[in-house]
C-alpha cells in the first residue's frame, strides 16, 4: 500500500537529477606524411591552406565548433496529462470503495510523471539527433581536408 508514494517518490527524484548527456567530440587527428618529399615549411602552408578550404567545403570549423543545441525537456503543464491522471485514479478510487480524493491525488503526479518521461525522451531523441549532426559536420570536414592534402601529394592516415 505505501509502494505507491516511494515509486513516485523515487521517478520524481530521477526526472530532477537526470541530465541530458550530449558529447561534443571532436575530429580526430589525422596524420599526414609528406610523400613526396616536401619540407616542413611547405607541409605547414599546405595544411593551413587545405584547413581553410575543408572549412569552407564543410562549413565546419574544428577550431571553433557550432554549440551543440540542447532541446529542454518540455513543461508537464497545459498538457492535461495530470488531469486524465487524476480522472483515472478518481475511477479507480471510486471502484475500490478507497478515498476517491487520495486516489484522484495519486493518478494527477502519476500523469504527470508519464508525460514528464515522455517530454525527456523527446528531448533526448532532439540531443541525439543534434549531436549526430555536429559528428557528421566534423567527418565531412576530416573527408575534405583529407581530398586537399592527398592532392597536394600527401598520405593521410
Amino acid at each position: 500500500m505505501h509502494k505507491f508514494p516511494l515509486m513516485i517518490s523515487l521517478a520524481c527524484a530521477t526526472l530532477v537529477f537526470a541530465q541530458p548527456a550530449v558529447s561534443q567530440q571532436a575530429a580526430p587527428k589525422q596524420m599526414v606524411y609528406p610523400a613526396k618529399g616536401q619540407s616542413p615549411a611547405q607541409q605547414q602552408t599546405d595544411e593551413a591552406q587545405c584547413h581553410t578550404w575543408a572549412v569552407q567545403q564543410s562549413g565546419y570549423d574544428p577550431a571553433n565548433p557550432p554549440p551543440v543545441a540542447t532541446a529542454q525537456t518540455a513543461p508537464v503543464t497545459g498538457s492535461g496529462a495530470r488531469v486524465r491522471g487524476a480522472a483515472a485514479g478518481a475511477t479507480v478510487g471510486a471502484i475500490g470503495g478507497n478515498d476517491v480524493g487520495n486516489a484522484a491525488a495519486k493518478g494527477a503526479v502519476a500523469g504527470g510523471v508519464v508525460r514528464r518521461n515522455k517530454n525527456r525522451a523527446a528531448a533526448s531523441q532532439q540531443n541525439q539527433a543534434a549531436a549526430q549532426q555536429q559528428q557528421a559536420s566534423a567527418a565531412s570536414y576530416s573527408n575534405a581536408r583529407q581530398v586537399c592534402l592527398q592532392g597536394r601529394g600527401y598520405t593521410v592516415k
